[in-house]
């Protein structure tokens, strides 16, 4: 079918028109901008070339960090820019011949990572994980939870793109009965599905962002699988919490989707039970959250269904708290939400919560699991609400876990 030709009802619709990078076919070191429509990719840049337009030179790059850093208005305008060379007909002939079917080209990582934070916003995960680890405690959130978004600095240099085989990790673990730790493969190497969100315009040294700055500073978001090795984290976490057990990969999507193709999807968050402090207190502000539906197969077969509209805090708290103390951005910083986890059993986002810590085994159509086996394919899907009833895809995250 050809490109402008997209069903009705496709997510990636000209309503949606996220951002990645790929290789043609053919020319696997030559990386370009591109931007997805259906089961076809625009080279962006050669079609601003051809069309005369004054952002040619931005999108004619190997990666999205120049557009991510030319901020608000300029994403504004790249995006309106965009939507009218995929949809007036007077720019088909202009524009058609830049397009490659989706099938053909190589994706990559679409933006050079700087700084990675993880947090931990999912009210339903705390508590689960909260009740398996601490099934006596008169409340499974820690004091601090309601307060303020927990979170750590990953390593950036360990993101990969959708697609990626996942190496399993080894390292130091140490059961509760062992006499002493040993060293190899993890053998409970889990998942968590998140969401990313991907930082464009800066900020100074010193300077915190405040809420109602989120928009001005996030360019988009993506789907985020923040692997984990809960045997080496068990024992390593204590006292200063997560190191090797989740540095080996974090997988992120191939496609970016920006905040602007999301307008529809914006929830209020659930109401807050406990009162905050200004910089993080968004009950006069818009609305904070995101309906986004996540689905997380392995090997195809669908485990948990989670609902990003349940997080308790919002990606601009996360960012407003990440800078209070003056800690700056920087183009291609990347957040985490942490587990997205609803208050139903089969709405968990882990292995962890789904197998409560292995005491009840998922079952699927090649046997039972209670943590990832070499060879298992973990995939993260979802669509947002979009424009007259519409959805709006976001790219899928694929991760195959292999071993020496």
């Amino acid at each position: 079918m050809p490109p402008f030709d997209v069903p009705e009802g496709d997510p990636f619709g000209a309503h949606n028109l996220p951002y990645g990078v790929f290789s043609p076919a053919g020319s696997p070191a030559e990386r370009r901008v591109g931007v997805r429509l259906g089961d076809h990719v625009l080279d962006a840049g050669a079609a601003a070339m051809a069309l005369g337009s004054p952002y040619a030179a931005l999108l004619a790059q190997p990666s999205l960090n120049p557009l991510l850093a030319a901020g608000r208005t300029t994403w504004s305008d790249v995006r309106r820019a965009l939507t009218a060379w995929v949809t007036v007909p007077s720019h088909r002939e202009a524009v058609e011949p830049f397009f490659h079917p989706l099938s053909s080209v190589t994706l990559h990582l679409p933006f050079e990572v700087a700084d990675y934070v993880d947090f931990y916003a999912s009210e339903n995960h705390a508590r689960n994980v909260g009740q398996i680890f601490r099934p006596d405690a008169a409340d499974s959130l820690t004091p601090n939870w309601k307060h303020l978004p927990i979170g750590y600095h990953g390593r950036s240099g360990t993101v990969v793109v959708s697609g990626t085989d996942i190496r399993r990790p080894s390292g130091q673990r140490k059961a509760p009965t062992d006499a002493a730790p040993v060293f190899g493969p993890s053998v409970r190497l889990d998942i968590e599905a998140e969401v990313g969100f991907v930082v464009g315009a800066p900020s100074a040294l010193g300077e915190p962002v405040a809420l109602g700055d989120f928009r001005d500073h996030v360019f988009g978001l993506c789907l985020l699988n923040d692997w984990s090795a809960r045997d080496i984290q068990a024992w390593e976490y204590v006292p200063l919490g997560p190191f090797l057990g989740k540095s080996f990969a974090t997988s992120v999507s191939a496609w970016i989707t920006p905040l602007e193709a999301l307008e529809e999807a914006r929830v209020a968050p659930p109401e807050r039970t406990h009162p905050l402090l200004p910089y993080l207190d968004d009950s006069t502000d818009e609305p904070g959250g995101y309906d986004l539906r996540i689905s997380v197969a392995i090997n195809g077969h669908v485990v948990s269904e989670p609902p990003f509209s349940t997080m308790y805090w919002t990606a601009a708290q996360q960012l407003a708290h990440m800078t209070v103390n003056g800690a700056s951005l920087r183009t291609g910083d990347l957040y985490g939400s942490g587990t997205v986890s609803g208050p139903e059993p089969a709405q968990r986002g882990s292995l962890l919560e789904l197998t409560w810590n292995g005491r009840d085994p998922l079952e699927l159509p090649e046997g039972k699991r209670t943590f990832l086996q070499d060879g298992d394919v973990v995939t993260l899907s979802a669509w947002a609400p979009g424009p007259d009833g519409a959805r709006v895809g976001l790219g899928e995250v694929t991760g195959r876990i292999v071993t020496d």
